[in-house]
């Protein structure tokens, strides 16, 4: 069975009725290429890491061209559609031909599934019914408060009413994952509390909270912090601690990132599998491996449980998929081996990775680690721990094979 994803192009804050108060796209300036897995080696500097990284799209594609390729995409699929996801870099609420996009998808009699919404571009809460009529199985749609004067000011939605009548709807027909960025002091305590009663109530299948990040440790990259001057961040410890705390007190799944999913044990859930880390294989070569500093302290755990006898090199980005460039220059050369190892998706090009690490003089050989070691929050809200394992056990066994190939 195959999936589908129909790209309806879009830019944020464009695409969207405008920038939320919180969103991590505000403010992005012209930053030069960051560098990443996708460009060329002898060129810094590719479409992902300079415009799809920004999500910049020139605006909404027209229906013609996106029911051309999406016949295109069909007539080259063998078997059943599994799924069709809408989605952009826009906002597809705010697609203004939205409901002959869902009829036409609709047509194909595939579930629907959208990946992202605000639902600020609905005015009318009879847009639910033409959803679920034509094939709607799953949505994410941001929240951020049930209170509709906190989405109004925040959100800028300009018809909460609407958009959470809308939401009400889907929650007892479709899979509805909600989500909310936390901004603290404003739609935590209470407010929060009452939205995930809310949600719950409605039948809601999960709810994926979303620290706010404020500054470029945090992970933002594109010369855009801070997004709000006087909003307070909430540290790691006590977002964590947040999770664990909504998720006793309700049945509906509640999950958090960048920590943590309480019902798979995620991220690396594997940490608490011993009878799993004995099957990985042994680390039998020596190369040092870097990671954002949420991560590093797990993975140093799991890997030397593997036999390593090199501890996990941090950076203080928190996120380890957005180190950059500037990251690695931060680093005490002296604490690493002649093979290093960055995340998979870090945000620089290989030569100038290998150019910043051997700048002391000792010529290190830079080495792209796995895509994923773990699931996030996002990822993970629709899988099951044996799933999640899984894909630990797959990205961590890639890693070592990665150390005892080319490691010392």
């Amino acid at each position: 069975m195959a999936q589908l994803t129909v790209d309806i192009g879009g830019s944020p804050g464009v695409g969207c009725r405008g920038f939320c108060e919180y969103c991590y796209f505000k403010k992005v300036r012209g930053v030069q290429p960051l560098g990443c897995r996708y460009c060329l080696p002898f060129k810094k500097g590719c479409d992902y890491c300079t415009r799809g990284v920004k999500e910049e799209y020139a605006g909404f594609k027209d229906l013609r061209s996106i029911a051309d390729e999406t016949l295109a995409s069909l007539q080259t699929r063998q078997g059943e559609i599994e799924r069709i996801t809408i989605s952009g870099g826009g906002d597809p609420s705010c697609y203004p031909h939205f409901k002959d996009l869902v009829e036409l998808l609709g047509s194909t009699e595939a579930p629907l599934h959208i990946g992202y919404t605000s639902g600020k571009g609905w005015d009318d809460p009879a847009i639910a019914d033409l959803l679920i009529n034509n094939g709607l199985t799953e949505i994410s749609f941001t929240v951020f408060a049930t209170d509709p004067k906190l989405r109004k000011k925040y959100m800028h939605d300009p018809t909460p009413e609407a958009s959470l009548a809308i939401l009400e709807r889907l929650c007892g027909a479709v899979d509805v994952y909600a989500a909310a960025v936390v901004l603290p002091g404003v739609n935590d305590g209470k407010v929060l509390e009452e939205t995930c009663r809310w949600l719950q109530d409605r039948g809601a299948k999960g709810l994926i909270l979303m620290r706010f990040a404020n500054n470029a440790d945090q992970g933002l990259i594109l010369g855009n912090g801070p997004v709000m001057s006087k909003q307070k961040v909430q540290s790691v410890e006590s977002f964590r601690d947040l999770i664990t705390d909504l998720s006793k007190r309700f049945t509906m799944k509640i999950s958090g990132t960048p920590l943590w999913d309480p019902e798979t044990g995620s991220p690396f859930a594997i940490r608490y599998e011993p009878a799993l880390l004995a099957k990985l294989p042994r680390v039998t070569k020596r190369a040092s491996v870097i990671s954002g500093s949420i991560a590093t302290p797990f993975i140093n755990t799991i890997l030397t449980t593997c036999g390593s006898k090199v501890p996990v090199v941090p950076v203080k980005k928190e996120i380890a998929c957005l180190i950059t460039a500037d990251d690695l220059r931060r680093i005490d050369l002296a604490a690493l081996e002649p093979v290093v190892i960055i995340p998979g998706r870090a945000f620089v090009h290989d030569a100038e990775a290998e150019e910043i690490l051997s700048r002391d003089g000792i010529d290190r050989v830079v080495i792209r680690g796995p895509e994923m070691l773990t699931a996030d929050a996002e990822t993970s809200m629709g899988m099951t721990r044996d799933q999640v394992l899984e894909m630990e056990m797959s990205g961590f066994a890639d890693l070592i094979r990665l150390i005892n190939r080319y490691g010392v």
